[in-house]
């Protein structure tokens, strides 16, 4: 049986909206969160990367971490917080706002006692009020900068690093060499916007950087 244009087109349409709402979705969550998370060239948003230089076991854990992190506070502090949580390798950074330097250790102390987390770098600022949503939405666009900088940064490998951005400051983190990640450093200083710049790295040394960028040997050509 033909279908008129007016149905293909409303059958179109349908399809468009899931689409649609996951789109809107993942963009929302990203300003509402309150700071901009993003892996240069790599994964975005927590999915996970074959080229990050963390184990695929230590990846899963970092999401687990993450997820379990913003439960946690969620249920003891509700609104009265505004904390973000970010783990890279089971090092875990904390940003966001808190109205006293109590409810800040307490937010810290919470997310140490969690499940695989080996260390907290607790950012907190303590303030009487939380960011607006102009300010996270801010920290969005200085995040996407700040990853096209990097992806053009010379000597340095882009997909490893995980950027967070948090009312004009920049956290750099990953599993990087001290040149790697001076160099990374360097480099964004010179993007409007940014406040500051704070290294939440875990150094390797280069030997096992070549690790990581070695090429696979090729294999020889086949026998006549």
């Amino acid at each position: 049986m033909n279908k008129s244009p007016r149905h293909w087109d409303q059958l179109l349409q349908s399809a468009k909206r899931p689409l649609l709402a996951a789109t809107l979705g993942v963009t929302l969550l990203s300003s509402l969160s309150g700071c901009a998370v993003l892996f240069v060239g790599g994964a975005v948003g927590g999915a996970m990367s074959a080229s990050d230089r963390r184990t695929f076991g230590a990846q899963t854990e970092d999401t687990s971490i993450e997820f379990k992190g913003g439960s946690r506070i969620s249920t003891v502090f509700g609104d009265a917080v505004h904390v973000n949580v970010n783990s890279y390798n089971r090092k875990v950074l904390l940003t966001g706002e808190v109205k006293d330097e109590a409810t800040k250790a307490k937010v810290g102390a919470e997310i140490a006692a969690l499940e695989n987390v080996s260390s907290v770098v607790n950012e907190i600022q303590v303030s009487m009020f939380l960011s607006s949503f102009g300010s996270r939405s801010s920290d969005t666009l200085l995040a996407s900068k700040v990853r096209a900088k990097l992806v053009g940064t010379k000597d340095i490998y882009s997909s490893s690093f995980k950027i967070v951005t948090e009312a004009g400051v920049v956290y750099l983190m990953g599993r990087v060499s001290v040149r790697e990640g001076d160099t990374a450093a360097a480099s964004i200083q010179e993007v409007s916007g940014v406040q500051k710049i704070v290294k939440v790295y875990e150094y390797i040394d280069e030997a096992e950087v070549k690790k990581f960028t070695a090429k696979p040997a090729e294999a020889p050509p086949p026998a006549n």
